[in-house]
């Protein structure tokens, strides 16, 4: 199955509470929260790109399936995803 794609968000039903969660400033939600974002995967294998346009903001990240890999967070911040022991 190809996750391959562009996606229109159609609702964000509890959108500021997870933008809180995830750890977006008030001032970032406040201004997005109205905004629908466009998402394209492109997928190659084990390999993904994920990008999501919001507005005039875009967030571009990429991983391959099995490897160890840091991505870019909405709040601009590296998350590291990958080895459990870390």
């Amino acid at each position: 199955m190809s996750f391959s794609g562009k996606y229109q968000m159609e609702s964000h039903d509890n959108f500021e509470s997870f933008m809180e969660a995830v750890g977006l400033p008030d001032e970032l939600i406040q201004e997005s929260k109205d905004l629908m974002s466009i998402s394209e995967i492109e997928e190659t294998g084990d390999h993904f790109k994920v990008t999501v346009t919001t507005g005039t903001k875009i967030l571009t990240n990429s991983f391959t399936i099995g490897q160890e890999t840091e991505l870019e967070s909405p709040t601009g911040e590296g998350q590291f995803c990958g080895d459990e022991g870390r």
